[in-house]
C-alpha cells in the first residue's frame, strides 16, 4: 500500500468516524432543546396578539431547538454527515407566509437556541431566553402614536363655503389637512386628516352647515410612526 492511499484511508476514517458524545450528553442536550421550546411555545402563545396567533406555527416555533440541536450534534460528530445536511438544507424551501413579521423573530428566537444549545452552551441560551422575554413583554407595553382620523364629507358643489367649513375645523383639531377632493355630479366629497380631542363637539356642529348633506369621521386602531 502506498503513502497515498494510507493517507486517504487516514482522511476518510476521520471524516467518517462516529459520534465522541456520550449518551449522556445526547440526552441532556434534547431535553435542553425541548425546555427551551417549550418555554418560547409559552411566550409566544403570551405574547400573540389573538388575531395574528397561529396553534400550528406555535408548535413548529417550539419544536425547531429539538431539530436544529439535534443537526448540530450531528455536525460535530461526523464531517461528511455535516456536509450532507448542509446539502440537503440548501435546496428545502419554505413557501408559507408568515401573518404577522413578528413571528421571524420568534423562528430566529428557536433556531438559534438550538444551534446555542447544540453546542452545549446552556448557560448562554438561558440568558437568551430571558433577555427576548423581557424584550418582548416590555416592548408590548410601549404604547403605540394613536393614527390621525379621517374627516369625510359631502356637500352641494355649488353652496359650498370652504371658508366656513374650514374654520368650523381648525376651532375644534389641533390638526388637519386636506387629502383629497372630489367632484360628481354636483357633489362635492373632501377627506381631511385630523387629530381632535373634541370630536363630538366637531360632529355636533359640523351639521349646522347647510351645504353639507353627508358628515363621517373615519378611526382605525393602527399604528402610527412619527
Amino acid at each position: 500500500m502506498s503513502v497515498k492511499d494510507v493517507i486517504k484511508n487516514s482522511i476518510y476514517e476521520t471524516l467518517g468516524s462516529g459520534t465522541t458524545m456520550s449518551a449522556r450528553t445526547i440526552i441532556l442536550i434534547l431535553v435542553s432543546a425541548l425546555f427551551v421550546g417549550v418555554y418560547i411555545f409559552f411566550v409566544y402563545k403570551l405574547s400573540s396578539r389573538t388575531a395574528f396567533y397561529s396553534k400550528d406555527l406555535n408548535i413548529t416555533i417550539a419544536g425547531m431547538p429539538i431539530i436544529v440541536a439535534s443537526i448540530m450534534i450531528a455536525m460535530q460528530s461526523n464531517l461528511l454527515v455535516s456536509l450532507g445536511m448542509v446539502g440537503a438544507l440548501s435546496i428545502v424551501r419554505f413557501r408559507n407566509a408568515l401573518k404577522n413579521p413578528l413571528d421571524l423573530l420568534y423562528l430566529f428566537w428557536a433556531i438559534s437556541a438550538g444551534i446555542i444549545v447544540g453546542v452545549g452552551l446552556y448557560t448562554l441560551a438561558l440568558v437568551l431566553s430571558f433577555i427576548m422575554t423581557a424584550l418582548l413583554f416590555s416592548a408590548e407595553k410601549i404604547p403605540n402614536t394613536k393614527a390621525p382620523e379621517l374627516l369625510v364629507l359631502r356637500g352641494v358643489q355649488k353652496e359650498l363655503d370652504y371658508s366656513a367649513l374650514c374654520h368650523i375645523i381648525k376651532s375644534h383639531c389641533k390638526y388637519y389637512k386636506e387629502k383629497a377632493r372630489s367632484v360628481k355630479n354636483n357633489e362635492t366629497e373632501l377627506i381631511f386628516e385630523i387629530r381632535t380631542k373634541e370630536k363630538d363637539l366637531l360632529l355636533q356642529e359640523l351639521p349646522n352647515l347647510d351645504f353639507l348633506t353627508q358628515i363621517n369621521c373615519i378611526s382605525h386602531d393602527g399604528e402610527y410612526r412619527i
